[in-house]
């Protein structure tokens, strides 16, 4: 072999190693991000069981922060919910609203922690916690949230009920 087969030899070497590297790199961050996903959501697939009253119950983790993440359905599309026994109705960010194709309302003004905000009035056709299904929800569509988190409010929660143990919440199906 002469010299510049040689070296030929080492620049694809040398490009196997780093593209080893690169994907090894790529494999741990898809690792790691479960882990962290997981963190954020305990409840990506949600647990049901039947209770002792022959009702249909879901249990629920806490996740690190104290909150309790679930993923769930709206009208038939998957979406994650955020427990929140403060706020009134569903709230959905506007830019998830667009994807689930829910029409704006009514305009309406709701007081908050960050102070005063405008949403519009839309209707849920159900909404879904593993086998819980609760039809005809109020909701409305909040330009002001950001990303695709769903606040879970209380036009589902007072219809359904819950308990909470330690770092677990119990649904009941109504």
């Amino acid at each position: 072999m002469n010299s510049a087969e040689q070296q030929g030899t080492r620049r694809i070497g040398k490009w196997m190693m780093f593209s080893a590297w690169l994907l090894g790199f790529a494999m741990l961050l898809l690792y790691f991000n479960h882990f962290l996903e997981k963190e954020l959501n305990p409840n990506q697939s949600v647990y049901s069981r039947t209770g002792e009253f022959g009702q249909t119950e879901v249990v629920l983790q806490r996740n690190r922060y104290g909150h309790y993440v679930s993923n769930g359905q709206i009208n038939g599309y998957t979406v994650q919910f955020m427990l929140d026994t403060g706020a009134t109705d569903v709230a959905i960010p506007e830019k998830l609203a667009n994807k689930l194709s829910l029409s704006k309302g009514t305009e309406k003004r709701y007081i908050t922690a960050n102070g005063t905000v405008t949403a519009y009035s839309t209707m849920l056709d159900s909404v879904s916690i593993g086998p819980i299904v609760i039809p005809n929800v109020m909701a409305s569509i909040n330009p002001g949230l950001k990303g695709n988190q769903i606040l879970l409010g209380m036009s589902v929660l007072k219809r359904i009920e819950f308990t909470q143990r330690g770092d677990t919440l119990i649904l009941r199906a109504p």
